[in-house]
């Protein structure tokens, strides 16, 4: 499955479970652009990120990461 900038939810999820200990609102955008950009299956554009498409990733990862606690 080929992720791209919009897969939020996606791409949350994928986030979670490489990184099921990491609290997702500690992690920095330029951090969270890197990981993103590094995901098995992330077929998107590097530049084609923005801020608000970083943070709907970044809650959809919280909400994951939220409910396993």
């Amino acid at each position: 499955m080929e992720l791209n900038w919009t897969d939020s939810e996606s791409i949350g999820i994928e986030l979670f479970e490489k990184f099921p200990d990491l609290d997702p609102l500690t992690v920095r955008f330029t951090d969270l652009h890197k990981m993103v950009v590094e995901l098995e299956g992330f077929a998107g554009d590097p530049h084609a990120s923005n801020e608000s498409k970083l943070e709907a990733i970044q809650m959809a990862w919280f909400e994951e990461w939220n409910e396993d606690e």
